[in-house]
């Protein structure tokens, strides 16, 4: 079997939001290239651009998308919207029922 050169991949990693927070900081402070801290903690070039992305939306800055507070409150709208869009379904059903007996 003839080595491409390439590695392959390993056990999947975990890490602590602290330290995606330390990366993202040696990324933005400027000292090192993405490619750099990318060598220096074995890390992949794809994790370490998604972590400053996401950060970059954690802060406003990105490119657009919802932070993670803007998600939470999506995510409650959307609940009560459904919530809503129920009761709305059950007045009418009622409404439709006191027509008929009124009649």
């Amino acid at each position: 079997m003839e080595s491409t050169g390439e590695k392959k991949p390993g056990p999947r990693r975990w890490f602590t939001s602290e330290f995606k927070a330390e990366i993202v900081e040696l990324c933005q402070r400027g000292d090192r290239s993405i490619c750099q801290v990318v060598k220096d903690f074995d890390l992949t070039e794809a994790a370490v651009r998604e972590w400053l992305r996401l950060a970059e939306r954690g802060a406003g800055t990105g490119d657009g998308g919802l932070t993670s507070s803007e998600k939470d409150e999506l995510a409650q709208l959307r609940r009560e919207n459904r919530r809503l869009r129920e009761d709305l379904e059950i007045l009418k059903l009622a409404a439709a029922f006191f027509a008929k007996e009124a009649q």
